[in-house]
């Protein structure tokens, strides 16, 4: 019998691939474990389709990430923090702190934990984060910390 396989499957082949095994083998283990359907035309023309709709997500997503890393790059952003009597910072500055001030000058929003931020940032200036936005796509965030009056 002739299955598709929608799971990698041990020493049998991978995600995608169309594979001659015993009925018993297809039919009790690797269709009803759901990691293979019997490969009929219709099942294989309804796979390829699913994988071409997967593949333009993953191209839309891509190119919306790349969009965003410009718009981060091109961009400073100002942070206005309290500080001490000896000129550092009250605390220090937070991935919420640098998420809220890209929302709110830019318009950008991506969650806290794709904001990692190499040095602490305890004093006025400028500093940069980096912001994972996935895909292996990475944007490098400027930010200018002043004091707030």
């Amino acid at each position: 019998m002739k299955v598709l396989l929608i799971k990698d499957v041990k020493s049998l082949g991978k995600a995608g691939e169309i594979k001659e095994v015993k009925d018993g083998y297809g039919k009790n283990f690797l269709i009803g474990k759901g990691h293979a359907k019997h490969a009929t035309p219709e099942v294989i023309e309804e796979w390829k389709i699913e994988q071409a709709n997967i593949q333009k997500a993953l191209e839309d997503e891509i190119l919306e990430a790349n969009e965003v890393k410009e718009k981060i790059d091109s961009f400073q952003f100002t942070i206005k923090h309290k500080v001490g009597a000896n000129g550092h910072l009250i605390g220090s500055v937070t991935n919420k702190e640098i998420q809220q001030a890209m929302y709110e000058q830019a318009s950008i929003g991506i969650d806290k934990k794709q904001i990692t931020i190499n040095e602490k940032i305890k004093s006025i200036g400028i500093f940069e984060a980096d912001c994972k936005l996935g895909n292996g796509i990475h944007a490098t965030a400027k930010i200018d910390v002043i004091a707030e009056v």
